[in-house]
C-alpha cells in the first residue's frame, strides 16, 4: 500500500492499518541435546565417560540422554515436525488482497501538531476503475475536535468485487489553530488478485448434459471450500455426481474429527475437480420443455482460509451448446419379452407434443430411404397408420404391429412420423434393442 503526499503542511495526518486474522508461528524445529550446552561434542568420542554420564544422568534425573546422536532426529510425538510454537503472528505488511473476501481496514486520524483542530469532517471511500464506494461520511455530525497529540479512529469494510486497481481515498476538512479551514486527502492504493480461477468442460451424451468443473487455488493458503454450487438455469436440473471412493476417507483424514469435513483446495496451485448431471427439467404436467438457450447456469463458491476467513464468489453464466428444440417426440414405450423370428409381435410406441401449439396429424410408416433396404424389424401389415392431432404439450400412445426378419440382438429404427399438415417428418428416438430368438 502507497501514501500519496499532500501539499502544504496540515495538522492531521491518516494511518491505515489492514484487519485480518493472524498467522500461525511457525519455528523450524532445530533439536538439540541439553547435555550439548554443558559439554563438547568430543565428550561422547569416549565410550567409558560417555556411558557413566548416561547412568548418571539416568539416575539423577530419570531421562535417558542420548549422547551417541542416533536418535537426535527421531520424531518422539507427532508434533515434533510442525515446527508451531502456539504464538500467532500478527500481520507484518498489507499482505495480498483477493477478490470475494471482506476488506476491513482500521482508520487513525491523528493530529501531529501543537495545537487543536476544530469541525473535522472525515471521508472514506473506495475507488476503482469503475465506481466509487463511499465507506464513511462524518459530514452530517463532525467530529467537534481532535486535540493535540489526539487521534479519531474508525473502523471501514467494504466487499471486494473487482480485480485490479483499488484506492482507498481518505480526506479530511477541518478547522486549524487559525480558523483556517483545510482538506487534506490521502490516497492508499492496493491491488485485488484473482484467488481462484474455475475451467469448465461440457459433455453431451443422448440427452444427457455433464459439466465438469476445475476449481484452482492461486493463493499462499489452503482454501477450505464451504460450499461449490452449481445454480442451473430454468431450463436445467443439475445434481453432483460424487466420486465412490471419497465415500471413505482415510483414517488420518478431518472425517474422524469433523462431520462433514469441507474440500482442500491446497495452496499454490491445488486443483478439485466437481462433475455435475445436467438434464433437461420438466413442467407441472410432466412434459419436457426445451428451450433454445445455450445458458447452463452459474457456481456460488464460498471458501475459508486457515482462520476461518471467509470469501465468496459468484462465476458468470456458462455457457454449453444450445439446447435443439424438438417439436415431436416418438419413442418405444413396451415391447413384449420374447419376440420370436419371422412371428409378429405388438409394439407400444408413444409421441408427444412438446410445442405450446396444435401439430399435427401424423402419418406413422417406415422411411422411405430404409424401406428400399431389408430391414431386420419392419412393419407388418398396413404400411401406414394414421394417428389424430395432438395438442399442446399433449401425448398418444399407439400400436403397431412389427416383424424380425433376423435372429440376434436387432433395433427397431427408421420408423417416422409425417406431419401431414407442415410436412415435417419426425424419426423414432432412440433406437431400442430387441433379441429375437428361434421357433
Amino acid at each position: 500500500m502507497s501514501t500519496g503526499a499532500t501539499q502544504g503542511p496540515h495538522s492531521l495526518a491518516f494511518r491505515v492499518m489492514r484487519l485480518c486474522k493472524p498467522s500461525f508461528h511457525v519455528d523450524p524445529p532445530l533439536r538439540i541435546d541439553p547435555f550439548d550446552l554443558l559439554a563438547g561434542e568430543d565428550f561422547s568420542d569416549d565410550p567409558t565417560s560417555a556411558s557413566l554420564l548416561r547412568r548418571h544422568l539416568s539416575s539423577a534425573e530419570g531421562v535417558d540422554s542420548d549422547l551417541s546422536y542416533r536418535n537426535r532426529f527421531l520424531i518422539n510425538h507427532p508434533t515434533d515436525p510442525i515446527g508451531l510454537s502456539g504464538l500467532l503472528l500478527l500481520p507484518q505488511s498489507f499482505g495480498a488482497i483477493y477478490l470475494g473476501e471482506t476488506f476491513c481496514s482500521y482508520i487513525s486520524v491523528n493530529n501531529s501538531s501543537t495545537s487543536e483542530v476544530r469541525d473535522v469532517t472525515i471521508k472514506a471511500e473506495i475507488q476503482t476503475e469503475r465506481q466509487r464506494i463511499l465507506l464513511l461520511d462524518t459530514s452530517k455530525s463532525p467530529v467537534e475536535s481532535i486535540r493535540t497529540g489526539g487521534r479519531y479512529d474508525f473502523i471501514v469494510e467494504h466487499d471486494v468485487k473487482e480485480l485490479g486497481a483499488h484506492t482507498l481515498v481518505c480526506s479530511a476538512l477541518y478547522n486549524d489553530a487559525d480558523g483556517e479551514r483545510k482538506y487534506l486527502p490521502q490516497f492508499f492504493k492496493f491491488v485485488v488478485a484473482n484467488p481462484l480461477s474455475v475451467r469448465t468442460k461440457v459433455r453431451v451424451v443422448k440427452e444427457t448434459t455433464f459439466l465438469e468443473a476445475c476449481i484452482e487455488n492461486h493463493t499462499k493458503a489452503n482454501l477450505f471450500m464451504d460450499q461449490v454450487d452449481f445454480e442451473p438455469a430454468k431450463q436445467w436440473t443439475a445434481l453432483r455426481l460424487h466420486d465412490p471412493s471419497s465415500q471413505h476417507p482415510p483414517s488420518s483424514d478431518l472425517g474422524g474429527i469433523i462431520p462433514n469435513p469441507p474440500v482442500i483446495i491446497r495452496s499454490g496451485g491445488g486443483i478439485h475437480n466437481y462433475l455435475y448431471k445436467l438434464v433437461p427439467s420438466a413442467d407441472v404436467s410432466g412434459q419436457t420443455k426445451f428451450q433454445g438457450s445455450s445458458i447452463l447456469g452459474k457456481f456460488q463458491i464460498t471458501w475459508r482460509t486457515n482462520l476461518g476467513e471467509p470469501g465468496r464468489l459468484q462465476t458468470q453464466q456458462i455457457l454449453g451448446a444450445p439446447v435443439s428444440r424438438k417439436e415431436i417426440n416418438m419413442r418405444v414405450v413396451e415391447v413384449p419379452t420374447t419376440i420370436h423370428l419371422n412371428r409378429p409381435f405388438s409394439a407400444s410406441l408413444n409421441l408427444t407434443n412438446q410445442t405450446d401449439r396444435q401439430l399435427g396429424p401424423f402419418e406413422v410408416s417406415l422411411s422411405q430411404d430404409e424401406s428400399q433396404m431389408e430391414k431386420p424389424v419392419a412393419i407388418n401389415g398396413l404400411q401406414k397408420l394414421m394417428l389424430p392431432r395432438l395438442e399442446a404439450f399433449g401425448s398418444s400412445d399407439f400400436q403397431l404391429n412389427l416383424i424380425a426378419s433376423k435372429l440376434g440382438v436387432q433395433k427397431i429404427g427408421g420408423i417416422t412420423a409425417l406431419d401431414t399438415r407442415e410436412k415435417k417428418t419426425y424419426e423414432l428416438v432412440p433406437e431400442m434393442e430387441i433379441f429375437v430368438e428361434s421357433d
